[in-house]
């Protein structure tokens, strides 16, 4: 190819390439996580160049005040924190109100404007198999673990007890909250935190689709899976079950085994794979930023980052 020809080829292709990137990018929004928005709190998240905010559980009436607020900012609450509830709990007053709260998270999320709930199911306390030395089999049929090791799996029966417990109640609770759901326009997005439960993506997966509907989706947090494999493999299992995004990152140790949380680009996530990742999924949504200990500025700019595959 003449030299001539091949500039303007090259010209041509980085064009075209940094056009991709910004349709890509003109999809994800960026946010930040607020217990209760007010004008007071919204005004240096709109300064720092956020596109909108995660609320958390709050009346009908002041999801309202804080949707009119968020908007004379140009901003949007697009999503409500309901986070730990307790659907396993062998205590049926406390598996009614945890279900009442829930209910009252989709209320809220309806009058703020918002179109998710992020619900963790529930939690177990089992000692557990370190995550390196998890090999996890189920039956897809009913979620049923059947092994979490390899070898023998006796020591941890207590475990695979009450992870199917969880299993089975998750399913049947948030099967309950789905007229609810429906009602409101809201979808129930779940979410894993560290509940010691479903450490794999497929297992994950077939638990969101026992629940057998749209509207139950999958809140993914990008840092919270880091110890259990990468984080791209997650985003790859659950697919476009994926409605919402959390941006947190954590810094193996060097073996490997263990870590700590980091800010955004500190830790061990590959951020332009899991970029390219997020892309390959058909995923166009918010990016909410969790923890961390930066400037809202700071935290912008490495969104930012992130968002242009770097």
């Amino acid at each position: 190819m003449p030299a001539a020809n091949r500039r303007t080829f090259l010209a041509t292709s980085a064009a075209f390439l940094a056009a991709s990137r910004l349709r890509a990018a003109a999809g994800l929004k960026r946010a930040v996580i607020v217990g209760k928005p007010t004008l007071d709190n919204l005004k240096p998240i709109k300064e720092a160049g956020f596109d909108g905010v995660e609320g958390g559980v709050v009346s009908v009436d002041e999801a309202k005040a804080a949707r009119e607020a968020a908007a004379s900012l140009g901003l949007q609450i697009h999503s409500v924190i309901r986070g730990w509830a307790s659907f396993n709990s062998a205590n049926p007053a406390d598996v009614e109100k945890t279900f009442n709260v829930t209910v009252d998270a989709l209320k809220a999320a309806q009058a703020y404007g918002a179109d998710a709930v992020l619900l963790v199911p529930c939690r177990i306390g089992a000692k557990m198999p370190q995550p390196w030395e998890l090999n996890i089999k189920f039956d897809p049929a009913t979620g049923k673990l059947l092994q979490v090791v390899d070898g023998d799996n006796a020591p941890w029966a207590d475990y695979i007890a009450q992870a199917d417990h969880a299993w089975t109640s998750s399913v049947e609770q948030v099967k309950k909250l789905i007229p609810y759901a429906e009602q409101c326009g809201v979808t129930i997005a779940l979410e894993n935190v560290w509940n010691n439960l479903w450490t794999d993506p497929r297992h994950f997966a077939a638990l969101v689709d026992a629940c057998g509907s749209p509207w139950v989706k999958v809140y993914f947090d990008l840092g919270n899976h880091i110890k259990f494999g990468k984080t791209e493999t997650w985003l790859e299992a659950l697919g476009q079950r994926s409605v919402k995004l959390h941006v947190k990152d954590f810094k193996l140790n060097p073996d490997g085994h263990g870590g700590d949380w980091a800010n955004i680009r500190d830790g061990s996530n590959n951020w332009p794979s899991i970029r390219r990742t997020i892309e390959a999924i058909g995923y166009q949504g918010w990016l909410t930023i969790e923890g961390g200990n930066l400037s809202l500025q700071e935290h912008r700019q490495r969104l930012d980052a992130i968002i242009a595959g770097q």
